[in-house]
């Protein structure tokens, strides 16, 4: 029987190269790997799975979702702003300007990328451009959400005063609340 091995391996590679596949890189005779099918109903959402891995405090995730979301759709407000959540989460935040920055630039009146552009510079020290950034998302929501009014009530406490954080003893922290809004909540 093992004499036979080597021959059954010959006449299988003869057979192999006698198919009609197009040779050694098939019928498109490319060496790259074939298109995904983003029009299968099977595919989800990279923005879905995003957001859910953001729940589920995900973060690296979630940014390959969003980067995944944004080959699938292009370099939309809705991405931009979610991969500029999900860099501020990871902590970083000159990536989450930028990334926010772009958001607004695609829309002026996106209020979740003009809300987390506040936060990431409360949280880079830049006290006065996020009072007039959260202005800004105040006046868009027109007062509708509480979250960003706590923000911006914050901010402005903290440029009035600047002691006012130190004299409250007061850590931010980031919490996510739906639409991508984040609220700066004290931890003492």
């Amino acid at each position: 029987m093992q004499r036979h091995i080597p021959a059954f391996a010959a006449a299988l590679a003869i057979l192999a190269a006698c198919q009609s596949t197009g040779g050694l890189f098939g019928k498109q005779q490319s060496p790259f790997a074939p298109d995904l099918d983003s029009s299968s109903e099977d595919s989800v959402d990279g923005l879905i799975v995003g957001h859910r891995l953001m729940a589920a405090g995900e973060y690296e995730l979630a940014l390959k979702a969003y980067h995944r979301a944004a080959s699938e759709r292009g370099a939309t407000v809705d991405v931009y702003s979610a991969i500029g959540s999900a860099n501020l989460h990871l902590g970083r935040l000159g990536q989450a300007e930028t990334n926010l920055r772009n958001a607004i630039d695609i829309d002026e009146t996106f209020v979740p990328a003009w809300n987390n552009l506040g936060v990431v510079l409360m949280e880079k020290g830049e006290v006065s451009e996020a009072s007039q950034v959260f202005q800004t998302a105040f006046a868009l929501d027109s007062g509708r959400t509480d979250a960003i009014r706590e923000n911006l009530r914050r901010a402005l406490a903290i440029r009035d005063n600047p002691d006012y954080a130190a004299s409250q003893e007061e850590e931010f922290s980031l919490v996510r609340r739906g639409g991508g809004v984040y609220l700066l909540l004290t931890v003492k």
